[in-house]
């Protein structure tokens, strides 16, 4: 008779399949967990950031943001930072589709004074009140430029001639509205002459102002210093004045201030956040803007760039862009804009 072979207990393997999914819902339970809370916390930001420029590539916003998202990387302040590009009307455009993602933390959009300007201009429904500002960063300065046979030696002589004929002196520099534009009205109103007697060709920036001033179609042009470097150590352009609160460092040039005239605006450029997101995240955001702005690869941009350091953030910031958009504001209506 042969001896009856044991059965296998079959409940083993159940028993160990059993144990083996209660394991994975709990590690699963526990990641989600940990995950919401980080999202919560504003930790994943370091994951994964996208900057807004509300330009087109190319231009002041767009190198501003891609030097910020490599100083970002570069640095391991963010692991994954990137750049869209939303260009239009000054950047009112990128404002009214960047206040529509209301509560997406990981978005910031550069801003600055072209914007505020362009706010003005183009009548937006958008203004920086229906966003949160999270930090100015860095500022670039405006030159005044004559061609090298210009008969205008200083900016006495510029501001002479212009007095005489108001309409006559032609300016060319950015979009109307915009930076270059108000540095002209403010140096007219400063000068005594009348804002709207002011003749301004307006370009998207200083590349074609460049061309016009070089055609003899402008007896004089405005922009960033950078867009002029070239031509004035090629000696085909004079510089007349910096506009800066003072002198800027590698720039050989007079401030309008110390020549007698109150005019000092910067393009300044910075970061907002857009609304409905928590102070958690909000403080978060603020923090990466603050790591990135020490960073050694972001003060070799702005040396490289010519910018500023004018980092500021808080209620001070607040008080800035109310102040900045109230000169703004008034300086748009002289020139009837």
């Amino acid at each position: 008779m042969s001896t009856p072979v044991p059965q296998r207990d079959r409940r083993t393997p159940r028993l160990g399949m059993a144990i083996y999914a209660v394991v994975c819902v709990v590690v699963v339970g526990l990641a989600v967990l940990v995950s919401a809370r980080a999202a919560h916390s504003g930790e994943d930001l370091r994951a994964n950031l996208t900057l807004i420029a509300p330009a087109g590539a190319g231009g002041g916003w767009d190198t501003f943001a891609r030097e910020q998202q490599a100083a970002m990387r570069t640095e391991n302040v963010v692991n994954n930072a990137q750049v869209v590009n939303i260009p239009g009307a000054g950047g009112t455009i990128g404002l009214s589709k960047f206040v529509t993602m209301t509560g997406e933390a990981t978005n910031l959009m550069v801003t600055g004074t072209v914007m505020i300007g362009a706010i003005e201009t183009n009548d937006s429904p958008n203004t920086l009140k229906d966003v949160r500002p999270i930090a100015r960063i860095s500022e670039e300065y405006d030159v005044i430029v004559v061609p090298a046979d210009s008969p205008h030696q200083s900016i006495d002589d510029l501001v002479a001639a212009w007095k005489q004929d108001p309409k006559g002196m032609v300016f060319t520099g950015g979009s109307a509205g915009g930076l270059d534009h108000l540095i002209v009205a403010d140096l007219a109103l400063k000068a005594g002459i009348d804002a709207e007697q002011i003749t301004y060709i307006p370009k998207s920036g200083g590349g074609e102002a460049v061309q016009v001033l070089s055609s003899g179609a402008a007896d004089a042009a405005v922009s960033g210093y950078n867009e002029f470097a070239d031509q004035i150590d090629a000696g085909r352009m004079r510089g007349l004045a910096i506009v800066a609160p003072e002198r800027a460092d590698g720039i050989e040039l007079p401030t309008l201030v110390e020549q007698g005239y109150d005019v000092a605006m910067t393009n300044w450029r910075g970061f907002v956040a857009p609304p409905g997101i928590s102070d958690e995240q909000f403080s978060e955001l603020q923090q990466i803007i603050t790591e990135t702005a020490q960073t050694q690869e972001w003060k070799d941009a702005m040396a490289r760039n010519k910018w500023t350091d004018v980092l500021l953030t808080g209620p001070e910031l607040d008080t800035f862009i109310e102040e900045d958009t109230a000169q703004i504001t008034a300086l748009v209506k002289e020139l009837g804009l």
